[in-house]
């Protein structure tokens, strides 16, 4: 099976690299997904945000045009 047990810890070494680069990888779609969540977070809250103020955000600027008129 294994010539020396020199080879036996090279395989085994060579396994564990593998499995962390493995790690590495997931752990960098998770951080998008988390960034993903982040964002559509933040649109949720502002568009409800412009949906409270919808109106008096519109007077507003409904002031400043005539103003500017």
């Amino acid at each position: 099976m294994f010539k020396k047990a020199g080879d036996f810890i090279v395989q085994k070494a060579s396994g564990l690299r593998e499995s962390i680069k493995a790690l590495h990888r997931d752990e960098k779609g998770q951080g998008m997904a988390e960034y993903g969540l982040i964002i559509a977070l933040v649109a949720v809250v502002v568009i409800a945000a412009l949906t409270l103020m919808g109106t008096k955000l519109m007077n507003k600027f409904t002031k400043v045009n005539d103003a500017l008129k």
